[in-house]
């Protein structure tokens, strides 16, 4: 196919051409253009010889220059720093980017999508549908490549699907309410405190060449990380699912799709209308809930407070359309009669290998908590050992939090992992000097295997049971609205 057998101008001439593509690694996309151009004499050849293989680190951390590639080698256009979308006459933004296929079966996004740099300065003065950001996602011509961990070369994976997407309609209300957060909060003078966790779909990710790197902000004199907005992996994993692999179903295999709580009026936001549902219901028992939405008590099911609140949203399964795309948490939390809760927080198991070599700035468990919202639905025993339903509330954790106390967790734990790790059995019970829930307000370190026996291997080589961070009992009732406490 000639490379001018496109109409720029045309969004469906754009993906049709993609196609070509498909089953192609990025080395033979190149070699192939080269090919071509050496056929084509030397004109040809000189107009593409601007950019190759050459340019692309074959470090997997450098991902940014295989986008440049499909813009020079495939679809042979300069790349340059021009702000409008890359084909502009068509109004459609290019965006490579990597899936992972998972054990059981299914495919994941692998990363967020990253859209374009905030610019702090101009963006207080802009509004979604006016926005740069809109200009640069109305319309994406993504293009999906397999990561594959045994590859060493970028240049090696192979560009399995390439598709146009523009956010579905009912998607855009929450997008706009996301930009609108990111926004208020600059204007706020707090662009400092900005977190993936403040938002459901769109979310203002950090983009920097160095953990150093700051900018200025307009209302505030002190500088902040530079950041982007993104959409989340979460979403990415649902427009892989839902619009990119043909006749894929989506997380749960009993339905065609999973079910949407869907929004109320054009006034209220997503976070809004979810929690006016469940408060409607505040003040009955658990006993009262299941009797009404039809659950059987007798068969005892696992988590049952939680399937509460997903059938008061209108959902008859454990997956809402929303919270899935937004990578939010439901977490039922349990306060006792005396007002105290018995249980802390627990995540994941860390791998100790693994995260020895970590950053905090790209550690697993501080980008889970940096990108993950919480919804809190709260029950308390009353003094007649009825369980009620209190409300709840979205949550995620402040920027000082995990800027301080997390984070001092963390490099503590990571330090004793790779040295000063002391073990021990005492009466059977094994013992070690991570951190404990008395050393830190916020978190700590503990088991979370399914016994003793469940082990990993240390860095030095010895066997330690399973451990993974908690988020502190007491901390989790302190950040709980006071009216969910009474």
């Amino acid at each position: 196919m000639d490379y001018q057998d496109y109409d720029k101008t045309d969004p469906i001439s754009i993906e049709r051409y993609s196609k070509g593509m498909i089953g192609k690694t990025f080395r033979e996309i190149s070699d192939e253009d080269d090919a071509r151009a050496k056929e084509g004499g030397h004109m040809l050849a000189e107009a593409h010889a601007s950019f190759g293989v050459s340019d692309v680190s074959a470090k997997k951390r450098n991902k940014g220059n295989l986008g440049q590639l499909i813009e020079e080698k495939y679809f042979h256009y300069k790349c340059n720093s021009d702000e409008r979308p890359d084909f502009h006459e068509a109004g459609v933004e290019l965006k490579v980017t990597p899936y992972k296929e998972n054990k059981n079966g299914t495919v994941s996004a692998k990363e967020r999508l990253i859209l374009t740099m905030i610019d702090y300065n101009k963006v207080v003065n802009e509004t979604f549908y006016h926005s740069h950001l809109w200009e640069k996602s109305k319309l994406i011509l993504l293009v999906y490549y397999l990561y594959v961990d045994q590859i060493k070369s970028n240049l090696d994976y192979e560009i399995n699907y390439a598709q146009l997407f523009t956010p579905p309609k009912e998607d855009l209300k929450i997008m706009e309410d996301d930009f609108n957060t990111i926004v208020n909060k600059v204007r706020d003078g707090k662009a400092h405190e900005l977190s993936e966790s403040d938002t459901e779909y769109l979310a203002a990710a950090p983009k920097a060449s160095s953990s150093k790197d700051r900018r200025s902000q307009p209302f505030s004199d002190i500088p902040a990380k530079p950041r982007a907005f993104s959409l989340k992996g979460s979403y990415m994993t649902y427009v892989l699912r839902t619009f990119v692999i043909p006749g894929k179903k989506t997380y749960d295999p009993s339905r065609e799709k999973y079910e949407r709580i869907g929004l109320g009026d054009g006034n209220e936001t997503f976070e809004e209308h979810v929690m006016g549902k469940i408060n409607a219901f505040r003040g009955q028992s658990v006993k009262e809930l299941a009797e009404k939405f039809d659950i059987d008590l007798t068969t005892k099911p696992k988590n049952l407070e939680a399937m509460i609140a997903y059938r008061i949203l209108g959902i008859k399964g454990n997956h809402a359309e929303e919270f899935e795309k937004a990578g939010i948490v439901v977490k039922s939390i349990r306060i006792e009669a005396s007002g105290k809760i018995k249980e802390s927080m627990s995540f994941p198991t860390f791998k100790f290998k693994e995260l020895a070599t970590e950053i905090w700035e790209d550690s697993t468990f501080g980008n889970y908590l940096r990108e993950t919202r919480f919804f809190f639905v709260v029950y308390k025993y009353n003094d007649n050992g009825e369980l009620i339903l209190k409300g709840c509330q979205f949550w995620n954790i402040p920027y000082e939090d995990m800027e301080t106390h997390v984070k001092d967790v963390w490099e503590r734990t990571v330090n004793l992992i790779n040295g000063g790790l002391k073990l021990d059995i005492v009466n059977g019970v094994h013992k070690n000097n991570f951190p404990k829930i008395s050393d830190d307000p916020v978190c700590h370190v503990r088991p979370h295997g399914r016994d003793s026996k469940d082990v990993d291997i240390l860095p030095d080589g010895r066997e330690c049971p399973k451990q993974c961070f908690w988020l502190n009992r007491s901390y989790i009732l302190s950040q709980l609205d006071d009216d969910l406490k009474d």
